[in-house]
């Protein structure tokens, strides 16, 4: 199945390297403001989700005729409109979902946004969060990081500890060890060539990738 890719409406650093994130065959989705990200890059969601408050009429007009479905939301919804968002795209059955803008801009909207993919129900399902710069996502199990040497790479446990980590192409492995959420043991790792490994045993772990383009 394509991999659904969802734009939110928070920061992008750089819009080209957010364009060399979109493959040929993703689908389009924006929550509800990220429509204008995706129509700044030439892109036309396929379906745009939100209480529309963000939506100018520029958006709007852009948007007639294109065959976008428009799912409008009150704006007393208890969720934001990212969680609509990520919730239909799994309830569609995308399996791979790229989730762009959703870093940075507000911390509480970023720690929000990182919060709804430890949901169980999406715990399956490959979610990641990537503004070209960054790039955020859980694993539970196992991950192959992807990137160039010197790229800084952070392991956060999440929620609790985190048993029997272990990686691989890190600067400073770590063998079966433990890591705990009042320290800060996993943090500003470096990839030594172009991947890296983690495995665990047991518990979430956040891994932050930072591209050293930027830093």
């Amino acid at each position: 199945m394509s991999r659904a890719v969802i734009f939110v409406n928070g920061h992008i650093p750089d819009l080209e390297l957010v364009r060399s994130l979109i493959k040929p065959g993703d689908v389009i989705l924006a929550a509800n403001g990220g429509t204008r990200h995706a129509l700044a890059l030439g892109l036309t969601p396929s379906v745009v989700i939100g209480d529309l408050d963000s939506l100018t009429d520029d958006d709007r007009r852009k948007l007639e005729g294109t065959g976008t479905e428009i799912h409008c939301y009150s704006s007393e919804k208890n969720e934001t409109d990212f969680d609509l968002a990520l919730h239909y795209s799994a309830e569609a059955g995308y399996r791979e979902i790229l989730i762009i803008a959703a870093l940075g801009d507000r911390l509480d909207q970023t720690l929000g946004n990182l919060s709804l993919l430890t949901d169980p129900v999406l715990a399956e399902l490959d979610i990641r969060l990537d503004d070209g710069v960054e790039q955020a996502y859980f694993t539970r199990t196992q991950s192959r990081i992807v990137g160039s040497p010197g790229d800084i790479v952070s392991l956060i446990p999440w929620g609790g500890e985190v048993r029997g980590v272990t990686t691989s192409g890190l600067r400073w492995p770590l063998g079966c060890e433990t890591l705990y959420p009042h320290q800060t043991r996993g943090i500003s790792n470096e990839l030594l060539g172009d991947t890296a490994s983690v495995s665990l045993k047991s518990g979430l772990l956040l891994v932050i990738h930072s591209h050293n383009r930027r830093y």
